[in-house]
């Protein structure tokens, strides 16, 4: 790809990892706290939305929490992030670090409250996991959205879907060796998003949640902690 950067390459890897991670905090909140989604916000506003008409089994409670944090996350990142950009901080690695901590943070509230199970029952230990982690994913909404690489917001994969269809269907008879190195890269990025999504779900499905939701969390917080020092390094 000659004309795009070595520094394009590492970012949409290290992006790609962060949107396996945000597969495998869904499948672990949807599956043991309740049937509340922390990093997808769209699903908490259908949520909300049911519970507040009378309808599903979700109580108004969660779907609220979760959106609150969110959008706490993603304002006090926006604010702190700049902060440490005007001052020549390596921002991006502030802001993986600091949603590490709350998802360690997070699972280590689980483990307390829930040992080793899952943090679904009683309304009040869900809350405090539930606000923590999707607080932490409002802050990565943030970190991503300042890091700018288009089609990989890290946390859905609605609109990558759609532009990768959209792209296949103007161009089908293109092949790869054929395509302008933009091109490629973009298409590079939109699968990555829709394929890491999806392995996040199953390697938090399979793996993650038997563990718990405590054990689960920190595992997932401590893998954001590794490649914060690794995105550190690589995106100099």
């Amino acid at each position: 790809m000659s004309d795009v950067s070595p520094l394009e390459v590492r970012r949409t890897v290290v992006l790609t990892v962060l949107t396996v991670f945000a597969g495998a905090v869904d499948a672990v909140s949807f599956l043991t706290m309740g049937k509340v989604f922390c990093a997808l916000a769209t699903g908490n506003v259908l949520f909300l939305a049911f519970a507040l008409a009378g309808a599903g089994d979700v109580p108004v409670a969660r779907p609220a929490a979760a959106i609150g944090a969110f959008l706490a996350g993603a304002g006090l990142g926006a604010v702190l992030l700049r902060w440490f950009a005007a001052r020549g901080w390596r921002w991006f690695a502030v802001g993986l670090v600091a949603e590490g901590v709350l998802l360690v943070g997070a699972g280590a509230v689980a483990l307390v409250r829930h040992g080793t199970g899952d943090a679904g029952s009683g309304a009040d230990a869900d809350l405090v996991v539930v606000a923590g982690v999707a607080l932490a994913m409002g802050l990565r909404a943030s970190t991503v959205l300042r890091v700018h690489v288009p089609g990989m917001p890290t946390l859905l994969s609605q609109t990558a879907f759609a532009q990768l269809l959209n792209a296949l269907s103007e161009r089908p008879r293109v092949v790869w060796r054929g395509m302008p190195a933009r091109e490629r890269m973009a298409r590079v990025r939109w699968t990555a998003t829709v394929v890491g999504i999806f392995a996040g779900g199953v390697l938090g499905t399979w793996l993650l949640v038997p563990l718990g939701t405590g054990r689960a969390l920190v595992g997932i917080g401590a893998g954001v902690l590794v490649l914060a020092g690794v995105g550190r390094a690589a995106l100099r």
